[in-house]
């Protein structure tokens, strides 16, 4: 495996530099959740939103302030009034977002979430922790390892990255803004949940998101399955 990892590398930049993290307080020592300084709502912007229904549905962008790490974060609320919100953490995905990359699952999942969520109601929370929150020229980078014969995760390590740096407390943070302590929780990943209840945010029950599998992402799925525990279910696939 050294070697293949030796040999993937060559010819690849050093790592970007990681964009910053979040600056979190420890846990409480009685094992209870971390306690994180409160945040408010900054400005709410109403803005239509296109969810594939044909016509735009009516949503409100959230920014806020006091956030405990530097980037913009946003809300974006849709739907009925739901005391317990559908929320979806989408982390930022610049190439599958916007420019419908087949390489992951991530644009597929976004625009799931904003149909399922205006359904029944909640909050989807927009972070920028691209790549797995080691930014975008790394991922990248990761992208070009991975042509190489390396999964997701042996890219980001034979960068000298984490696989994974995202921190879920300004996600925390900003539902504690929103007036939620409970949540149902539109994920296939087991850490957001660990994470957000770890930071406060009582998790309710778990709702699987679709399997959005293709030629270019099955690796990636299989990566995510076998690494992290992701609840995916590679047999079944979406429409």
């Amino acid at each position: 495996m050294n070697q293949l990892r030796d040999h993937a590398a060559r010819d690849v930049p050093a790592a970007a530099s990681v964009p910053p993290g979040p600056t979190v307080p420890s846990a409480a020592t009685n094992g209870g959740p971390a306690t994180l300084p409160p945040a408010s709502v900054r400005t709410t912007v109403r803005i239509p939103i296109d969810v594939g229904s044909g016509e735009p549905v009516p949503a409100q962008a959230v920014t806020f302030s006091g956030l405990v790490d530097p980037h913009e974060h946003i809300a974006v609320r849709l739907g009925p009034d739901n005391p317990v919100p559908l929320v979806r953490l989408h982390s930022e995905c610049l190439t599958g977002d916007v420019f419908g990359s087949a390489r992951c699952d991530c644009g597929p999942q976004l625009r799931e979430a904003l149909r399922h969520i205006g359904e029944v109601g909640g909050v989807l929370v927009y972070l920028r922790q691209e790549g797995r929150g080691i930014g975008l020229y790394n991922k990248l980078d990761a992208y070009l390892l991975q042509e190489r014969g390396m999964d997701t995760f042996e890219a980001n390590r034979a960068l000298g990255l984490g696989e994974d740096l995202r921190d879920y407390a300004v996600a925390a943070q900003m539902l504690r803004a929103l007036g939620h302590s409970e949540v149902d929780l539109l994920t296939n990943n087991p850490d957001k949940r660990s994470q957000l209840t770890g930071y406060g945010v009582a998790v309710r029950r778990t709702v699987r998101t679709g399997v959005f599998a293709n030629p270019h992402n099955t690796a990636y799925l299989m990566a995510k399955v076998v690494q992290t525990s992701h609840s995916l279910r590679l047999e079944e696939k979406s429409a």
